[in-house]
């Protein structure tokens, strides 16, 4: 298994290496970068990021600027040496977990990740955790019950739900239970006056602030963990060591929770890394951006707007290499959860 491990954890370097070159050859081409945008500022027109005219007219951005300006401001940005160069310095930076500076503020990537993790931890833990405390119950009670009214019924429910996109019943408990009703807040994560408030009223305070953009989340996960669980449950059921097992005269609880459990949650144990971790560094950027939470994802879908490379390329690096890493554990642990599996 260690050869395995070995393997795996040398096959991630050219992976991160084609991420990082692809990534970093298509920002060369896209127009509107940092340079055009500092330029446009000095022309007196805010270019908002957006790009410039077509590929047949050609960019006139840089037109009424000193062109000594402008190479002062490709210095600035580094843009002044052959984007071989850059390349090279990056992969440097980020072999030592350098991440760099923001373009645009003055502040490290690492730092922007720290401040916008806990928002997207809060979003995604909840989730989590949600999702697999009621997905699980609920597809096992579907397999034993298959066929029924209720495994009818609850497939209608789950499957509706998945339908909906996570943003549109955000929008609907938004303008319900925010504005109509008035029963919760429309946006952050906490009240303004949270400093002031006492441990007890900051949890209810945080858990109000929290509830309507949990549940939106949430409600699209349910589906593919419980169908996942039933069907892996249905699967194990109608093998013959649990047909052998009834006849022996064992009861149906112990049949279910001693042999059938152990074999059908082997898909979920080994997707569980990667869903927990996923909770931590990923962010829904409509439900961030719908209820004003200000979370990894507002963060990349605002870098990639203002070009801001650093973040883009530091965050997609970190990102890249949590989740190659997480796939590693994954799949080791279908060794730990099922000794037959050898990686031979």
């Amino acid at each position: 298994m260690w050869l395995y491990i070995i393997k795996r954890l040398l096959l991630m370097i050219p992976t991160l290496f084609g991420v990082l070159l692809l990534t970093f050859v298509v920002v060369q081409f896209v127009p509107g970068g940092p340079v055009e945008q500092m330029v446009a500022q000095l022309q007196g027109r805010d270019s908002g990021g957006e790009g410039s005219a077509s590929a047949g007219a050609g960019y006139r951005g840089r037109q009424g600027v000193d062109a000594k300006r402008v190479e002062e401001i490709k210095a600035l940005y580094g843009f002044d040496k052959p984007a071989t160069e850059r390349f090279g310095q990056m992969l440097v930076q980020f072999a030592r977990f350098d991440l760099g500076q923001s373009f645009y503020q003055p502040k490290s990537v690492w730092d922007l990740i720290r401040e916008k993790l806990p928002v997207s931890i809060s979003l995604g833990l909840w989730t989590f955790f949600l999702s697999y405390l009621i997905s699980v119950p609920l597809g096992i009670a579907k397999a034993v019950r298959n066929g029924s009214r209720f495994d009818t019924l609850s497939s209608l429910v789950v499957l509706v739900g998945y339908a909906i996109p996570g943003f549109v019943l955000g929008v609907a408990l938004l303008v319900i239970f925010g504005g109509q009703l008035q029963w919760f807040p429309l946006r952050g994560l906490t009240s303004s006056d949270w400093d002031q408030l006492s441990w007890g009223a900051k949890a209810v305070d945080y858990l109000w602030h929290i509830a309507l953009p949990v549940t939106a989340s949430v409600l699209g996960a349910f589906a593919v963990t419980t169908m996942l669980t039933k069907n892996a449950f249905l699967e194990e059921i109608r093998k013959q060591y649990v047909i052998t097992a009834r006849a022996k005269g064992l009861s149906e609880r112990r049949v279910l929770y001693r042999h059938v459990m152990r074999n059908a949650l082997i898909p979920l144990v080994t997707g569980f890394p990667a869903a927990f971790i996923g909770a931590f560094f990923t962010g829904s950027l409509l439900i961030e951006t719908l209820f004003s939470l200000d979370g990894l994802g507002l963060l990349s879908y605002e870098s990639v707007m203002k070009r801001d490379y650093p973040v883009v390329l530091g965050t997609l690096y970190l990102f890249t290499l949590i989740g190659l890493a997480t796939k590693l554990i994954s799949d080791l642990c279908y060794v730990w959860v099922d000794t037959r599996v050898k990686f031979d």
